[in-house]
């Protein structure tokens, strides 16, 4: 089981405005912080943890990881916040039928070069299934 997850990252302030633009649509927020350091995650629940060169080391290779959406428009809220602070587009919101018929997600580069997805598993929209 995860309990969180941590990296450094190349420019603190950057990702920081970066990870709390994109993750706000998924409910999640800072959820502690001190020099050059922060913690994300839902209300009571630290998840990701990102730091500065000078406080975690050299930053790791390009990574992926996935969170959890609620619905199907907090992975589009998710997409269009992250591309709005800087992100990169790496997979517009949408159907992944090759994971499964109701894999409903969005990727984004972070300022890192890292890719995020937001995912949600639930069905959604008849939209969103052709």
């Amino acid at each position: 089981m995860l309990d969180h997850l941590g990296f450094a990252v190349a420019d603190f302030p950057a990702s920081r405005a970066f990870y709390a633009a994109a993750f706000a649509p998924l409910g999640m927020s800072v959820h502690s912080e001190g020099e050059g350091w922060v913690m994300f995650g839902p209300a009571g629940r630290p998840l990701l943890w990102i730091g500065g060169r000078d406080i975690a080391g050299p930053p790791p290779g390009h990574i992926h990881y996935a969170f959890v959406a609620a619905d199907h428009a907090a992975v589009d809220a998710f997409h269009a916040a992250a591309l709005a602070a800087g992100g990169r587009d790496n997979g517009a919101p949408g159907i992944r039928a090759q994971y499964h018929p109701n894999y409903y997600a969005a990727f984004v580069i972070d300022p890192d070069g890292h890719n995020i997805e937001a995912v949600c598993h639930a069905p959604g929209a008849a939209e969103d299934q052709t």
